[in-house]
């Protein structure tokens, strides 16, 4: 009601034919926040105790609350006394309306009514003659170095701390986050003061605090960082709504989606347990597509951290156990965006909170996501190959196909253990793999030295349907030939109907020894036809194992082994043999 009735009186004066001139009009700049979410919830904390308060947007992310509008001399008033009643924090300002945006609190309010005190002619003469300002960010009789002083004693320590970030952050500070304002800190401020046309003090003011955050903000313009609810999961993050928004839930997992150009998606997790469960997470989590292989990890009794990068994502993984429950999330974000994805991720981990008592059902998973390829409806990571491989000495070796982990990122046996190419025939196509730590094979192959009788029952020991069955199954025919189709002396040929997936692994007799290596039906660009598949001849993988610095074991025909003895010692030798991108 002052402000109008000053202002009308402002009218009548001008009716009255006497001089008048505008004079901007001020705000008092008493919080500042990142989000909308909280600066809605901070005014209305205002509002309910104080007049005239607005807020406004600031740019770069965030959002004002002030008081206002003021006279220039009526705000200094108000500041000193709302400053010395402790209704406002001691680091408010006085700021001028060029500073503030649009207007998103009062709801529905509209511009801004600027007040237009009347002055005498001789002040309207003295101002016009005032040269403007050259320096735009010149901070006049605003905020002293001593009050800038006064207001930094105020700051918390994650607040001092912020801003040593900012400051390396814009490469004036390499000291550490330490929270102390010493002569390093000083210097990064005088730095910053003086790129940014300030006066070089080091000791940053309360706007030029406001102005480097928001410079170190800006990248987040656009995420629309928020801190959520979701009432699913029960859990409160800091959630980039701009590039992420709510999707499918599935037991452990809530999941939200990319809205954009940008291949964001964040994973809620949530589910009842106890460490058993936690650790069972743990090693779901490193079967999925979205937690690439390469990266940190590090587990505790209580929680888990996995990190894993390839040349499309960086994703980023920890959970926790919180009151009988397990509680966390995933980042997943694109390769190559690292500024951005590090400052979102900072945001969530500083936000995170368990919400007490609320936990996502165990019982939602959708039917259509339970295949043996999915997690909770998320893939799990599937090598470029898969084929088989067998022992051939006691300290775990591997033979397998050339073919089979030729240009592999990485090779594992067993899904479990990595292993490394030692030695190579392209002539035969084996290779032979050295696993990274010693195994402990049950069975070694024994190879057979005499010739075999043609026609004799001959078996292949595989991983026929990729490592989708937990163990090898035995696929029987005959030996038809001890030559290839060309005469090929290295070759054996057989009437066998083998898959894919048994390439690599042994080839049997009845009796147990080794008679060659399942080598691919295709040969030469010409497809075989189904009943026929070829093996590389024992002697030629012998010469290879003996290159390599190594022994084979060596047989001759003995007595036949009954089918189900046969078929256990073969599981015993056989390697499932995964080449991953």
């Amino acid at each position: 009601m002052a402000t109008k009735l000053w202002t009308l009186g402002a009218a009548l004066v001008l009716s009255t034919g006497m001089a008048t001139a505008q004079q901007q009009p001020a705000f008092i700049q008493i919080e500042a926040q990142p989000s909308l979410s909280r600066a809605e919830d901070r005014v209305r904390d205002y509002a309910s105790y104080l007049s005239n308060v607005n807020g406004f947007a600031l740019g770069s992310g965030w959002y004002g609350i002030a008081l206002g509008p003021f006279s220039p001399e009526e705000a200094a008033a108000r500041l000193s006394q709302l400053r010395a009643n402790g209704q406002i924090p001691r680091d408010s300002y006085v700021e001028e309306p060029d500073r503030y945006r649009s207007r998103f609190y009062p709801v529905g309010a509209g511009a801004i009514i600027s007040p237009e005190p009347s002055v005498e002619p001789s002040e309207q003469q003295d101002e016009a003659e005032t040269p403007p300002q050259d320096d735009q960010n010149a901070e006049p009789s605003r905020e002293t170095v001593r009050e800038a002083r006064a207001n930094e004693r105020d700051l918390s320590r994650a607040d001092r701390e912020q801003i040593q970030v900012a400051l390396k952050w814009a490469g004036f500070y390499d000291g550490p986050i330490d929270a102390a304002f010493g002569q390093g800190t000083r210097r990064s401020m005088a730095g910053w003061q003086g790129e940014n046309g300030f006066e070089t003090t080091g000791v940053l003011t309360t706007r030029q605090r406001q102005e480097l955050l928001g410079q170190y903000n800006a990248v987040l313009d656009g995420m629309g960082l928020e801190t959520i609810t979701d009432n699913r999961a029960g859990i409160t993050i800091a959630m980039p709504l701009g590039v992420v928004e709510p999707g499918e839930a599935a037991s452990p997992f809530v999941r939200y989606e990319p809205t954009g150009d940008l291949d964001a998606r964040v994973l809620l997790i949530s589910e009842p347990g106890d460490r058993a469960t936690l650790n069972g997470l743990y090693e779901i989590m490193q079967t999925l597509e979205i937690v690439p292989p390469e990266g940190e990890r590090s587990r505790n009794e209580n929680s888990f951290t996995l990190t894993g990068a390839n040349d499309r994502i960086v994703s980023h993984t920890e959970a926790r156990l919180v009151d009988g429950a397990v509680k966390g999330f995933t980042l997943i974000w694109p390769a190559g965006d690292e500024e951005r994805r590090t400052r979102v991720l900072s945001q969530m981990q500083a936000s995170f909170d368990p919400v007490p008592g609320v936990v996502l059902d165990p019982a939602t998973l959708e039917a259509e996501e339970q295949a043996v390829d999915l997690v909770s409806g998320l893939q799990i990571r599937r090598p470029r190959v898969s084929a088989s491989g067998f022992y051939i000495d006691g300290s775990g070796t591997v033979l397998t196909a050339l073919d089979a982990v030729e240009g592999c990122g990485n090779i594992t046996l067993d899904s479990a253990h990595e292993a490394e190419i030692v030695a190579r025939d392209t002539g035969i196509g084996a290779a032979i793999l050295k696993p990274e730590a010693r195994l402990a094979p049950r069975e070694v192959a024994a190879f057979r030295t005499d010739p075999p009788r043609l026609q004799s029952e001959v078996a292949v020991s595989g991983y026929s349907f990729g490592g989708v069955l937990p163990a090898p199954t035995m696929t029987w025919g005959k030996l038809e030939d001890v030559r290839g189709l060309s005469g090929e002396e290295n070759l054996k040929r057989l009437a066998l109907s083998a898959e894919p997936g048994d390439v690599g692994g042994p080839i049997l007799d009845s009796q147990g020894a080794v008679l060659g290596m399942l080598l691919p039906r295709e040969t030469g660009g010409r497809q075989l036809p189904e009943s026929v598949s070829f093996a590389a001849k024992a002697e030629a993988l012998e010469s290879l194992i003996t290159e390599a610095g190594l022994r084979a074991k060596t047989t001759r025909g003995s007595a036949e082994m009954r089918p189900e003895d046969l078929t256990s010692m073969a599981t015993a030798m056989t390697v499932l043999v995964s080449c991953w991108e």
